[in-house]
């Protein structure tokens, strides 16, 4: 399986975090909550923790506030289909692809739900067969662009299909939450909106850099579930987030880099490049710490942190479509993405 095309979105409004913290500091909801937690609130949004700006499916930053229910469904509603037809509009201009070539459409998503679901109205969007292949993935986190991806390999190589369109989407905005919970406040100050696509294919786009996926792996850790995920309370869905994580996180992806490396018989020596998910500064530290990486392996990952925030899913698409278009040598690039579950994914691509 080949990528022929990269496609990202972002909302259009981009809010710096500094800003942030000076425009709600004095809404009632903020007064609301205890000092402890406006203290780690202003701690993350105007402290050194890797991330900028983000960007946000807002007309003002105080919107954030309006957390109801049917707000927040509505948030996910207006805006999931048209981030993700964006990602992936750009993704088949890439791959110089027209509509009715793609024959499935693959889309993933954990911050809002919608029947029928985000394939229908993206594939309208689109301009898509009314016979394409539409599979709608949910429940898988920030890890779900790899296993989204495996999908799309399957129906390749099964030849069900001659070109999959994969989407990742998240409006996390449409899933903050505020209560006193250290892990709930950290996430509405760390999460950002976008989407990511890519067009796949069994053979490469002449003229372009080749990126063909060589092997993919998954590993659950169940025991890990508590550490992350969302849950429900007063009918809206809010992410639980716990110190730990970043430790975890750190040692399931060392763990599977390890495992996978024994079972496609390749040595560490042998990878160039490094495309990985990061949920935050911490979290990308540890990264470096258990894989052993330097500053410049992960600094498109970081890059991608200080400008969008955790953009969850799409994460990985946004790192590697910055890889692409960088000085990163060809070679076996290892990407990885983990979140929900404990789940954690990786892929080998070869990339020349």
């Amino acid at each position: 399986m080949f990528v022929v095309g990269l496609g990202t979105a972002a909302p259009p409004k981009r809010y710096l975090q500094r800003e942030s913290w000076d425009a709600v500091q004095n809404f009632p909801q903020l007064l609301d909550l205890t000092s402890r937690s406006r203290a780690i609130i202003r701690k993350v949004l105007c402290g050194d923790n890797g991330v900028t700006s983000r960007h946000l499916s807002l007309d003002s930053i105080g919107e954030i506030f309006e957390i109801t229910p049917d707000a927040l469904q509505a948030r996910f509603t207006k805006h999931a289909p048209v981030l993700a037809a964006e990602a992936a509009q750009r993704a088949m201009k890439d791959a110089d692809c027209q509509p009715d070539e793609i024959d499935a459409v693959l889309i993933s998503t954990c911050t809002g739900y919608l029947c029928p679901g985000l394939t229908s109205y993206v594939s309208e969007r689109l301009g898509l067969r009314p016979n394409v292949f539409a599979l709608d993935l949910v429940g898988q986190g920030c890890g779900a662009a790899l296993p989204n991806l495996r999908n799309a390999e399957a129906i390749l190589t099964a030849g069900r299909a001659k070109k999959v369109l994969s989407v990742c989407v998240e409006i996390c905005s449409a899933a903050f939450f505020l209560d006193d919970d250290p892990g709930v406040l950290i996430s509405a100050c760390l999460f950002g909106d976008g989407a990511g696509a890519a067009v796949l294919a069994n053979e490469p786009k002449p003229g372009q850099r080749r990126v063909e996926w060589k092997f993919g792996s998954s590993c659950l850790a169940p025991d890990q579930r508590e550490a992350l995920r969302f849950s429900h309370k007063n009918g809206m869905l809010r992410n639980i987030l716990l110190p730990q994580v970043p430790q975890i996180a750190g040692e399931e992806a060392a763990k599977l880099f390890v495992q996978s490396l024994a079972e496609a018989g390749v040595k560490r020596a042998s990878i160039a490049g490094w495309i990985l998910h990061t949920g935050g500064r911490d979290v990308l530290l540890a990264l470096r710490d258990k894989l052993d990486l330097t500053e410049s392996d992960v600094r498109h990952s970081a890059a991608v942190l200080r400008e969008f925030g955790n953009i969850s899913s799409p994460t990985v698409y946004f790192v590697l479509e910055r890889a692409l278009h960088d000085t990163v040598p060809d070679g076996l690039w290892w990407m990885c993405a983990f979140g929900a579950g404990f789940s954690c994914h990786g892929a080998l691509l070869e990339v020349g």
